[in-house]
Formats: structure tokens, C-alpha cells, sequence
């Protein structure tokens, strides 16, 4: 047993079982330190997901929730679906220890991306403008509902003894922004980049964005950030009180260890100063989803031009995780709206556009704009006229 234990704790699997039964109360022995009680209730947390794959840390008593998207790397209704099955998985393995049992196997819950680069690029535009063409607020009121449900469990602990991190390794746009702000840690690598593109098609975050906003930096940075559409790098979240911790780039699961070590070791004192945050300045429900209906109604009132925009994002959002020989076919949207949101004197490079482009040097070659070619035919043909 003793071998078996040591292959465990080196590959941080699965906690070894000593007595019991799967249908029961089961004491486990984890790296040859605790004693803890799982059951079913526990097993079912880690079945199989479509889009989501989950991990247990036995060593740092953590779930790992890692998001494998396909085509687009959003929130597909899929996902939704499977990451609210996982939280109600770990509430009802919570709700069926009893006294005796032993301790519970989990302390911790991480959401994290096995996309290279890119956490999350927000949610299903393409679903977006299919409902709103449909004129189908039903629907698209029960899909930020999902959403939200998801970001309030996150972001309240789901009301147990745990603690939710959210790592995030490359882009976090829009819902996956917010999904980032919902776990009480956000560690970031450093070469991670956050922000709210909505406002550029005229649409605002609203499953969370401000409320969570707001909480942690006050409303003036909340609105600051979803009103300018910026892209936020991970530096600039760090000074401003968002982001936790940085971690270099590659080291992040590292940096969560480490992280769930310092707090193990207080983690009464830990946990206490979370139920106190949530005392004195408590996320609402009723009041996110009230928000969430005036996204609703804001996003119903979108024009024909702006679900235009909406498409191109959706194949900017392809283009991040197509083959390279694929993204040669999409052209990532460049319009007025990005020249509005950039001020050029103040640009230095490189520079990483809002859909995640990095722009190595300055591209515009005076003379070659449309509109001095326009001119210079006009000159042409007057000169011809002559």
C-alpha cells in the first residue's frame, strides 16, 4: 500500500481507498496524511463532460475544471449545462456527509482552460444573433440565467468551505472575463490579457461584469473598464486590485499549488475572512439578474449593422483556434469602431488589438489609405480630362 500511496501523491491522483465501499461512506487515505470520507456523491463529480474535463488533486484536496470548447472557445450551451452539473455535483457530495463521515475530500474548486492562449472568449455570439433575429427573448434570457446561476455559485463559494480560484493562461473576453472574476482568487499568467468588448457592438457584460466589478474595485473602475472596450493586460489588473497574483508564463497550475498550500495552513482563518467579505459586501442575486434582463432588453434593441459586427466576431473567435493555414481564410475584423477605441498617439508596440491580434509595428502607409487612393484618382482623372 505504502508504494501506492507514494505513486499517488507524485501524480496527484485519486485518493487511495482503505475501508468502505463506493455506495457508502468510504475512508480514504490521501498521500499518507488525512483521513478523509467520499462516497458516491463524490465519484459522480468526476464522470465524463463533453466540453469540460475535471481532475482531482488529492494533495491540495482540489477540483480542477478545465474548459475544452470545440469549434469556438465560448460558452456553448454545452458548457454551461456540464459546469452547473459539476457545481451541484460537489453541493450534493457536500449535503451528503454526515457527522462521523470524516473530513471533506475537497477545499478547493479551480477553473482553468486547456486551450493554449486563451482562457475564454466570452459567450455564444453566434447563438446571439440567431435569438435576437428570432426576436426570441426567452431564450436569450435563459441563457444569461445559465450564466449567471454560474458566476453567483462561483462567486459566493457555493456557499460551502471551499474555495474557488480561477486561473486564467492567455485571453479572457467578455463572459469569460466575468467567469474569471466570479472564483474569489484570479491568478493570471503574465502574459494574460481581460476585458469587455461589447460596448464595440454596442452591447454591454451582462452576467455579472459590473456587479463583480464593482465588489472588488468600486463602481467608477467597473464602469470604467466595460465602457472603454479595452483590452486589459494582466499587469495592469494586478495595480488595480483585480487580479490576485501574477504568475510567469507556463507556471500558473505552479502558482495555484503554491497558493492552496500557503492557505491550507490557515485555513479556518481563511475561510472566515470570505464569510466576512460576503457579510459586508455581499454579491446579489436578484440584482444580477435583474442586470441580466436589461442586457435583455439592450440586446434586442441591437441593429442590423451591429449583428453584422457580432458575426465577424464569431469568426475572430474561430480564427483564435483554427489551424494556421485555416486563419489565413478569416480576416479578423477591422472597422471604424477599433479606430474609435485607440488613441494612435499614445500607441506604442507591439500592441494586442481587442480580438487578441498583436500588432508588431505600425501598418498604415500614408498615401495607401482608401481614402488618399480615392483622392489620387480624382487628381488622375481631372490630369486625364486636361
Amino acid at each position: 500500500m505504502g508504494e501506492k500511496l507514494k505513486r499517488g501523491a507524485k501524480n496527484l491522483l485519486t485518493c487511495q481507498v482503505i475501508e468502505g465501499s463506493v455506495d457508502k461512506p468510504t475512508t480514504v487515505l490521501v498521500a499518507g496524511r488525512e483521513k478523509l470520507a467520499v462516497n458516491s456523491k463524490f465519484y459522480q463529480i468526476f464522470r465524463e463532460y463533453q466540453e469540460l474535463s475535471v481532475r482531482y488533486d488529492g494533495l491540495h484536496r482540489a477540483v480542477w475544471v478545465y474548459y475544452k470548447p470545440g469549434l469556438r472557445p465560448c460558452f456553448s450551451e454545452v458548457i454551461l449545462k456540464e459546469a452547473l452539473a459539476i457545481q451541484k455535483s460537489v453541493i450534493a457530495y457536500f449535503q451528503s456527509i454526515e457527522e462521523g463521515d470524516g473530513e471533506p475530500a475537497i477545499r478547493f474548486l479551480v477553473q482553468a482552460s486547456q486551450v493554449p492562449g486563451i482562457f475564454n472568449l466570452g459567450g455564444d455570439l453566434d447563438l446571439f444573433v440567431k435569438l435576437i433575429a428570432e426576436r426570441d427573448a426567452d431564450k436569450l434570457f435563459e441563457y444569461a440565467k445559465n450564466c449567471v446561476d454560474i458566476c453567483y455559485l462561483n462567486a459566493v463559494n457555493l456557499n460551502l468551505p471551499i474555495t474557488t480560484i480561477s486561473l486564467v493562461t492567455g485571453l479572457a473576453l467578455g463572459g469569460g472575463f466575468e467567469a474569471a472574476l466570479s472564483g474569489s482568487i484570479l491568478i493570471a499568467e503574465k502574459n494574460s490579457e481581460m476585458g469587455f468588448p461589447e460596448i464595440r457592438f454596442n452591447l454591454f457584460p451582462g452576467m455579472g461584469a459590473y456587479s463583480l466589478l464593482a465588489r472588488i474595485a468600486g463602481g467608477r473602475v467597473a464602469e470604467k473598464l466595460i465602457a472603454s472596450g479595452r483590452i486589459y493586460s494582466a499587469w495592469e489588473l494586478y495595480e488595480m486590485n483585480i487580479v490576485h497574483e501574477i504568475a510567469d508564463t507556463g507556471r500558473g497550475i505552479e502558482t495555484v499549488e503554491r497558493f492552496m498550500r500557503q492557505m491550507s495552513r490557515v485555513d479556518n482563518g481563511f475561510r472566515a475572512l470570505q464569510q466576512v467579505k460576503q457579510r459586508v459586501n455581499p454579491i446579489n442575486y436578484e440584482e444580477l439578474i435583474d442586470i441580466t434582463r436589461m442586457w435583455v432588453e439592450a440586446a434586442l434593441r441591437l441593429t442590423t449593422q451591429d449583428l453584422r459586427l457580432m458575426e465577424k466576431l464569431v469568426s475572430a473567435q474561430i480564427a483564435k483556434v483554427a489551424p494556421r493555414d485555416e486563419r489565413r481564410k478569416l480576416s479578423l475584423m477591422r472597422t471604424r469602431q477599433d479606430r474609435r477605441f485607440i488613441a494612435y498617439e499614445e500607441l506604442t508596440y507591439p500592441f494586442v488589438t481587442w480580438s487578441g491580434e498583436v500588432v508588431t509595428h505600425d501598418r498604415r502607409r500614408p498615401g495607401r489609405d482608401r481614402r488618399s487612393r480615392e483622392a489620387g484618382g480624382e487628381k488622375g482623372n481631372a490630369d486625364s480630362a486636361a
